[in-house]
């Protein structure tokens, strides 16, 4: 009897648990995924500050050219020259951790970006909702962050009735939220649009006559789907901590 193929479909996103079934400890692909990008990172990473040389191998090379690029491009950029160093050790734990999580989709007998599921944007947002309240009230005080997010000057003061829950909402609900929201989606329609392709491929393959000849396209629609997901997964790595500098920077200015 043929094995018809795996149909892609939301029950993706809550495999079978490997153990624990039913429980608070329950351990699933998903969460299996994350286990691994945390181990692996904290391997890769710590193994090459731990034997850094004055002349950097090709590993240390790669992990420096990824560091500079998280500190010039988006911390100096977004915060100038001070902070993009001061907060270049976040910004490059957001980067290169939402990055991870975001390529296992595209890895083999995983097939699932760990960023697909809530947990993970959740804990990467309120990592930058927490920096961006405390940078700021380090920064200008409890009370002069407030006024700042809160009371735009220059408006007279009746406005501020309208004016002050927009900027509260906006400031500290929509800002978090949309962190999270906008990785979730990218990652759960690149997962689907990934998944729909292979289904087709074979579904094709599974077929007889012309269809099976259409499998040979759609095995390059599938490496160039798979590409796409890749450039997805890095371009969402680099907004994610983008967004995350222009709200340090918003924080630590008064308007």
């Amino acid at each position: 009897m043929t094995e018809h193929p795996h149909q892609p479909g939301i029950t993706d996103f809550f495999p079978d648990a490997i153990f624990g079934s039913g429980t608070f400890f329950s351990f699933n692909r998903v969460t299996l995924a994350r286990v691994i990008v945390a181990v692996v990172l904290c391997a890769v990473l710590g193994a090459v500050a731990s034997r850094a040389k004055l002349v950097p191998t090709r590993g240390q090379q790669l992990v420096e050219m990824l560091a500079e690029f998280v500190r010039r491009s988006i911390g100096v950029e977004m915060l100038g020259e001070a902070g993009g160093r001061r907060f270049a050790p976040l910004l490059g734990v957001i980067f290169i951790g939402v990055l991870g999580m975001n390529l296992t989709g595209v890895v083999p007998g995983i097939n699932i970006a760990a960023s697909s599921v809530m947990a993970v944007p959740i804990v990467f947002a309120v990592l930058s909702y927490v920096t961006f309240l405390a940078a700021g009230i380090r920064a200008q005080g409890l009370g002069g962050f407030l006024k700042s997010q809160l009371f735009p000057p220059g408006m007279p003061w009746p406005i501020y009735f309208l004016i002050t829950p927009i900027e509260f909402f906006s400031s500290f609900v929509v800002r978090p939220a949309t962190l999270a929201i906008r990785l979730l989606c990218n990652m759960i329609s690149g997962h689907l649009l990934l998944a729909l392709t292979f289904f087709g491929t074979s579904a094709m393959l599974a077929s007889a006559g012309a269809m099976k000849g259409m499998a040979v396209v759609m095995v390059g629609t599938s490496l160039v789907v798979t590409l796409f997901e890749i450039f997805i997964a890095v371009l969402q790595a680099y907004i994610f901590a983008v967004l995350t500098a222009v709200y340090i920077k918003l924080s630590v200015e008064a308007h």
